[in-house]
């Protein structure tokens, strides 16, 4: 199983159109830090999200919160029956928790050059983590993904906190976007081609 974790993602839509394909993939979904929208049911429904019962998803206060439960990578929950399901939150309420810039500031740590496995050259206890920025010196197509791996994306407006690009560099990779006339690509359709581009390396599709 494949992990998506988005860092303070701001725009329902964005997030809902992400939640979507972790649905139909059977990703897991983590959501990282203060939110831009409640995930009450009324919020969920008056957003149209109405598959929120077959999205696997976890929420995480701090950054640091999120490497503890990816560290223990929890094995794959059951198929969820039809109509079923719930969301799991971690100590946060409706409106989402105010993370400080404490909490978010992460120490520096020694990652390894791609590819990258538990165990490896990066030692043991090493995240199997890949960032996602646009841009990125590092085409996606680069990265070697595994079963248990997680792409994490930052927030629309801010992307990845300087201190978890400066931290996982050596793990950072982006879309290539051939002409230079845009900015950055929508979150969502980031997403998507990462996501189906490792599932089709990892399922042989």
């Amino acid at each position: 199983m494949l992990h998506v974790a988005l860092w303070e993602p701001e725009i329902p839509p964005n997030t809902g159109n992400v939640a979507r394909l972790c649905a139909a993939t059977g990703t897991r979904l983590h959501l990282i830090g203060r939110l831009g929208f409640r995930l009450d049911d009324r919020s969920l429904r008056r957003a149209g999200i109405d598959y929120w019962h077959a999205v696997d998803v976890v929420t995480h206060v701090t950054f640091a919160d999120f490497e503890a439960a990816l560290r223990r990578q929890p094995t794959p929950p059951a198929p969820l029956p039809k109509g079923k399901g719930e969301i799991r939150l971690a100590a946060l309420d409706e409106q989402g928790a105010d993370s400080s810039d404490a909490e978010r500031s992460e120490a520096s740590a020694s990652v390894s050059p791609l590819p990258f496995r538990e165990g490896g050259p990066g030692g043991v206890g090493c995240l199997p983590l890949w960032c996602i920025e646009t841009p990125a010196a590092v085409p996606y197509t680069r990265a070697e993904f595994a079963d248990g791996d997680c792409l994490l994306f930052g927030s629309e407006s801010s992307g990845l906190p300087p201190s978890v690009r400066e931290r996982f560099a050596e793990r950072t990779v982006g879309v290539p976007m051939p002409t230079g006339a845009v900015r950055s690509l929508n979150l969502a359709t980031t997403v998507g081609i990462v996501l189906y581009d490792a599932l089709r390396r990892l399922h042989g599709w």
